[in-house]
């Protein structure tokens, strides 16, 4: 997001759900909070393959909100790395946090 640059990632989420969009990123953080919250939005994805950039970014992203794009409408934490996609619909609870991700998608 533009002009986010030093807010506080609780300041970031909130902006996100009230205004309805996706945040993505390559924080972890953004996942705990959603996760410990028990917040419904916004959803999150999290790209954890750090050397993408430009093109390569771009396209995955736009791959990652044609396969997610119902999920992240509902309200998920998606996870992306080299091997695949994981999806966790929010709110999480503790005990699904424990059980795993909700579906694996590669």
């Amino acid at each position: 997001m533009w002009g986010t640059e030093g807010s506080s990632d609780s300041k970031i989420l909130n902006f996100g759900r009230q205004e309805g969009m996706v945040v993505v990123t390559l924080d972890a953080d953004f996942h705990t909070l959603l996760a410990l919250s028990g917040m419904t939005g916004p959803s999150v994805i999290r790209i954890r393959i750090e050397s993408l950039r430009g093109e390569a970014l771009a396209k995955l992203l736009f791959s990652v909100l044609q396969i997610c794009s119902d999920d992240l409408v509902k309200g998920a934490m998606v996870s992306i790395t080299e091997n695949g996609i994981r999806i966790h619909r929010l709110p999480i609870s503790t005990l699904a946090a424990s059980a795993g991700p909700l579906s694996t998608r590669q």
